[in-house]
């Protein structure tokens, strides 16, 4: 027992620490404070501090998660649209050289019409022609028969006197009365 008693002893031989109030060494507190505060951190904010990081952690991982998939639906898209693209340009190709070909036979329809027309045109001009040249000569056909009518009565006029005339007219009734008798 003498052993703890000389412990309690002991302690009494150690300086006292004085009254309680201000310690004005700035350097030794702020050392013993930090230490302190930092155990206590490090101790009780370890579980919480993990816990943080792991929130954060799949967090992260699950952005990551979710632009990878956005990314993979991106590229899907984009592909898609170059498809797309490469299916309208086909198509607008095509109706690039069906447009050419459309006109080229909208051209040659337009041209052989254009020639039908004028052979039409050709043909009629030919008919009118043909016509006014029938007319003229119908026209001075008909001049010249008037002319040798009253060229031929006049001569006649002037060559037949009465006696002729009546020879002429007499002849004319016997042939009639002959063609009567023999159709009888």
């Amino acid at each position: 027992m003498k052993n703890i008693t000389d412990s309690f002893l002991c302690l009494s031989y150690w300086p006292s620490a004085g009254s309680f109030g201000f310690n004005t060494d700035i350097l030794a507190t702020n050392l013993i404070n930090l230490s302190v505060v930092l155990g206590v951190l490090v101790f009780f904010g370890k579980g919480v501090l993990s816990d943080l990081l792991d929130n954060r952690k799949q967090r992260i991982l699950r952005t990551i998660r979710n632009s990878e998939e956005l990314r993979e639906g991106a590229i899907e898209q984009l592909e898609k649209a170059r498809a797309r693209l490469k299916k309208v340009e086909k198509e607008a190709d095509q109706f690039r050289v069906n447009g050419y070909s459309e006109i080229e036979r909208e051209k040659l329809n337009l041209i052989n019409s254009i020639y039908t027309t004028l052979e039409q045109l050709e043909n009629y001009k030919n008919e009118t022609i043909n016509f006014e040249q029938q007319r003229a000569i119908n026209q001075v056909q008909q001049r010249v028969l008037q002319q040798a009518l009253q060229g031929a009565l006049g001569t006649l006029n002037s060559c037949l006197n009465n006696e002729l005339h009546l020879r002429t007219i007499g002849a004319h009734i016997g042939m009639f009365g002959a063609m009567k008798e023999k159709n009888n």
